[in-house]
């Protein structure tokens, strides 16, 4: 077999011999592709030269394809077609999608944000299963070596190539058993600090933003329980006269279903967004845009 130089060849001439076998026709394939008859009878020299046969012979009855160009004719049109799906804008139907959606994110967003998304992904695509991936610190790292789709939580500075969305607006509450004592006086900040805490830092290490805020006020607070598990905080509140600060939107959850108490953070401590996450090679495709714009569609419903 003769060694074919790559670099010289035109694979449009391709396109030329895909019509000729069609139309069996020289002017009638370059009117196809809108050469002019000369142009067309050019490219077939080319082709011709290109794959070492005539490939197509005049006859009374029309053009009649050799035996190389019979043989030929289906592996180009697939070619051609295969040529097409490459370049053609990527479509994702959600309804005929299978795999597997990876997101990475904290306990008590997993509570807040996944029975939604579980639920509209029964609806809308059956066929894709869920992972909430082990948590790694921030999740940040996750997202950049392309372990998960995305993470959602709260981010400052990103890596280059990254994509932050906010999701919504969140603040902080307090929360206490049904009878605790400090229920029955006057709610202040200096009850807020007499009292033992539970502090919740999610990557176990940093401050938590209530002692960064009593710090300003030349303030403290005990910390009775350190520990990184939003939603193992509110059982211990619960068995407990210890108090503990968390996003609103997790604790009116918590208070649903446990006996709590919420409280007004007796404090100054300025709002924050969970916000998602995502990677540039992930941001123009398909599938991923439409998850992103599920979970966007969930966040809003939180608002």
């Amino acid at each position: 077999m003769r060694e074919v130089n790559f670099n010289h060849i035109d694979l449009n001439l391709l396109k030329l011999f895909d019509a000729l076998i069609k139309e069996r026709s020289v002017t009638r394939a370059g009117q196809k592709l809108g050469l002019s008859q000369p142009a067309a009878s050019r490219g077939l020299g080319r082709l011709r030269r290109m794959l070492g046969d005539k490939l197509v012979i005049p006859t009374a009855r029309g053009l009649e394809l050799t035996p190389r160009a019979a043989s030929l004719s289906e592996p180009v049109a697939t070619l051609l077609e295969e040529a097409k799906q490459i370049v053609a804008p990527s479509i994702f139907s959600p309804n005929e999608a299978s795999g597997r959606v990876s997101i990475a994110t904290t306990d008590h967003m997993t509570l807040l944000l996944m029975p939604k998304l579980l639920s509209k992904l029964a609806k809308t695509a059956p066929n894709l299963d869920l992972e909430i991936a082990a948590p790694s610190g921030d999740n940040v790292k996750l997202v950049a070596q392309g372990d998960v789709d995305l993470a959602i939580g709260v981010y400052g500075k990103l890596p280059d190539r990254f994509h932050k969305r906010p999701l919504y607006n969140e603040d902080f509450v307090c929360l206490v058993r049904r009878d605790h004592p400090v229920l029955t006086k006057h709610w202040n900040l200096e009850c807020f600090t007499a009292l033992s805490h539970i502090s919740v830092i999610i990557t176990g290490h940093g401050k938590n933003p209530v002692d960064e805020a009593l710090e300003q006020k030349n303030l403290s607070r005990r910390i009775a329980v350190r520990l990184p598990h939003f939603l193992a905080a509110p059982m211990l509140v619960a068995e407990s006269d210890m108090i503990l600060s968390l996003p609103r939107r997790l604790a009116q959850r918590m208070a649903m279903s446990m006996p709590l108490e919420i409280l007004e953070l007796p404090l100054e401590l300025e709002g924050f967004s969970p916000s998602m996450i995502w990677n540039e090679r992930r941001h123009d495709d398909p599938a991923h845009i439409w998850l992103r714009n599920l979970i966007m569609e969930i966040s809003s419903e939180e608002d």
